[in-house]
C-alpha cells in the first residue's frame, strides 16, 4: 500500500464511520466497474466518491477523471492533494488543461495551490503559461495569496523554461518571493 493511499484511507475511515462495511468493501475491491458505479450512483457520500475516484485514478482508469478534477478544486486541501496524486498517476491528457483552468480562476484563488503544484509536476505545455499568469497576479506586495506566488516561482524553477526569466526577475523584488525567485533564476541558468 503506498503512502498516499494509506493517508487517504486513514482520513476517510473517520468520515465513513456510519457505514464501515461499505468503506471496507471499497478499500478491498479490485472491481473497477464497482468503483466506477460509485462515481455515478445517486446519493453516494463524498468519502465513497473520493475513495473510488482515487483508486480508479491510480489504476489508470479514465472514468475517474471528472471526479478527480472536482476534488482537485475542493476547499479541503487534503482532498486536493489526494486528487492531484491520482491525476498524476492517471495520465489523462486533459489533466493539465483542467489544472490550468483551476489555477488561473481568480474566483477560486484560495484553492489554487494544489493545481499550481500539479502543473509544475506535469510539465505539460499548459504549465508555463498558467504559472506565469498566476505569478503575475500575485506580485502585488500586499497580495494575501503570496504562498500561491511562491508555489508558482518554485514551479517555474522546476520547469526550467527560460521564458519565465523576465517575470522571475520581477519577482526578485517581492518581499516574500525574492529569495525563491533568485533560486529559480539560478535553476534557469543551469538548464
Amino acid at each position: 500500500m503506498d503512502e498516499e493511499f494509506r493517508s487517504l484511507t486513514d482520513r476517510l475511515r473517520g468520515e465513513a464511520a456510519d457505514d464501515p462495511a461499505a468503506y471496507e468493501q471499497l478499500v478491498a475491491t479490485g472491481d473497477q466497474d464497482r468503483l466506477a458505479q460509485v462515481l455515478t450512483a445517486p446519493r453516494q457520500p463524498l468519502w465513497a466518491r473520493e475513495l473510488a475516484a482515487f483508486r480508479l485514478g491510480v489504476a489508470g482508469d479514465r472514468r475517474a477523471f471528472e471526479a478527480l478534477v472536482l476534488l482537485l478544486n475542493h476547499r479541503d486541501p487534503e482532498r486536493c492533494v489526494s486528487a492531484a496524486h491520482a491525476l498524476t498517476r492517471l495520465g489523462d491528457p486533459r489533466t493539465a488543461r483542467a489544472a490550468a483552468a483551476l489555477a488561473t480562476n481568480e474566483l477560486r484563488v484560495a484553492y489554487a495551490l494544489v493545481p499550481v503544484r500539479l502543473l509544475a509536476a506535469l510539465r505539460a505545455p499548459e504549465s508555463l503559461p498558467a504559472l506565469l499568469t498566476v505569478l503575475e497576479r500575485r506580485l502585488a506586495p500586499e497580495d494575501p495569496y503570496w504562498r500561491l506566488g511562491l508555489a508558482c516561482v518554485e514551479g517555474l524553477g522546476t520547469l526550467g523554461d527560460r521564458r519565465a526569466r523576465p517575470l522571475l526577475i520581477e519577482a526578485v523584488a517581492h518581499p516574500r518571493l525574492g529569495r525563491a525567485a533568485e533560486g529559480a533564476l539560478k535553476r534557469l541558468t543551469e538548464v
